[in-house]
C-alpha cells in the first residue's frame, strides 16, 4: 500500500512538473489543455481519497476484529469472525445457504444414496428475469400500443429521407452541369480527352482495338456509322448499348462526364486511319454544318 501512495504521489509531481514546464511554451493559450489538466488532477484526487478511504476502512475492520478476539478470549468462548460487508452482499445475492444448514434442503427421494438438494435460482437471476418481464410490457405498450416511440424501421425510413433531403439541398446549392443525349457538348480539354483515351483502352479497345480500327466492334475512325457519328449519337450508343450486340449499356456502369470524354476521344480517331483496319460498315456521316456548330474540318479533328 505503501507503494502505491508513493507511485501516486510522484504522478501527481509529474503532473505538477509538466504544467510548469509546459507553461512556458503556453499550455495555457489552450482551453482544452486546460480541461484535460483539470479533469486528470481531480482524477487522481479522487482516487487517492478512494484510496485512503478503502484503506482506513480495513483499518478500523482489522481494530474491530481484534477487539472482538480479545474480548472472546477474556469470556472464554471461542471467537468466530463476522464475514465481511462485501461477503454478507455476495451470500444474499447469489441466496448461499451455509453448510450446516444443507439439511433443511435435500429433497425427499433417494437415488442409491445420492441424495439431491432443492436449490432455488440465485436471487440476482430472477431479478432479472422479473425485470425483464416488466419491462418488455412497458416497452410493448410505448412502442405497439400507443405508438409513443418509433420503431427501428421507422427510425431507419426517418434517416433515409433526412439523408436523401439534405442530398437534394446539397445538389440544390451546388448544381452541376448536366450531360445527357441532349445537353453533351464534345469537349476538347486535354485532361477530359485523357480521361476519355484511359477509359477507351482499358474499356473500348477489346472490341474496337487499341487504335480504334475495329475487331469485333466497328471501325470507329473512318466516316461511316452504324448509329449515328455525332458526339449526341455516341453518348446514346456508349449509355444505353446496343441490344443482340456485344455492345452492353454502360450508363449504368459509367458516370455521364466520363462517357462524354471518352465519346469526344473517339470522335479524335477519325482520319486517323490505322494499319489493317476493318472495312467500313454503315452509313457516311456528315457532320451538320450550321452557325452554331464547328465546321467538318473542327468536327473530325475532335
Amino acid at each position: 500500500m505503501k507503494r502505491l501512495f508513493a507511485f501516486l504521489a510522484s504522478l501527481c509531481i509529474s503532473f505538477a512538473t509538466q504544467a510548469q514546464t509546459t507553461t512556458t511554451t503556453s499550455i495555457w493559450d489552450n482551453p482544452m489543455a486546460k480541461f484535460y489538466l483539470v479533469v486528470s488532477f481531480i482524477f487522481v484526487v479522487s482516487l487517492l481519497v478512494l484510496l485512503t478511504l478503502l484503506y482506513l476502512l480495513k483499518v478500523i475492520n482489522l481494530l474491530a476484529a481484534k477487539a472482538a478476539e480479545e474480548k472472546a478470549e477474556r469470556l472464554g468462548e471461542v471467537y468466530q469472525p463476522e464475514p465481511s460487508l462485501l461477503h454478507r452482499f455476495w451470500i444474499n445475492i447469489n441466496g448461499l445457504v451455509p453448510k450446516e444448514k444443507e439439511a433443511t434442503l435435500v429433497l425427499d427421494h433417494n437415488y442409491d444414496g445420492i441424495k439431491e438438494l432443492d436449490n432455488h435460482l440465485p436471487p440476482w437471476w430472477k431479478a432479472l428475469f422479473y425485470g425483464c418481464i416488466i419491462w418488455g410490457f412497458f416497452y410493448m405498450l410505448a412502442y405497439h400500443v400507443f405508438n409513443s416511440f418509433p420503431l427501428s424501421i421507422s427510425e431507419y425510413d426517418s434517416e433515409v429521407a433526412y439523408a436523401n433531403a439534405q442530398m437534394q439541398k446539397t445538389k440544390a446549392a451546388n448544381p452541376g452541369a448536366q450531360i445527357n443525349e441532349a445537353t453533351v457538348v464534345a469537349t476538347t480539354d486535354a485532361s477530359m480527352l485523357a480521361n476519355g483515351k484511359s477509359t477507351f483502352l482499358n474499356t473500348c479497345s477489346s472490341c474496337h482495338r487499341k487504335d480504334g480500327g475495329g475487331d469485333i466492334g466497328p471501325n470507329l475512325t473512318d466516316p461511316y456509322w452504324k448509329h449515328g457519328g455525332a458526339i449526341k449519337d455516341i453518348f446514346k450508343t456508349v449509355t444505353n448499348g446496343v441490344p443482340g450486340t456485344n455492345m452492353i449499356a454502360w450508363g449504368g456502369v459509367m458516370s455521364p462526364e466520363a462517357i462524354r470524354n471518352v465519346a469526344s476521344y473517339v470522335l479524335t480517331l477519325q482520319g486517323s486511319n490505322p494499319v489493317n483496319g476493318k472495312k467500313p460498315e454503315g452509313e457516311l456521316f456528315k457532320p451538320k454544318t450550321t452557325a452554331k456548330t464547328d465546321s467538318p474540318k473542327a468536327q473530325s479533328s475532335l
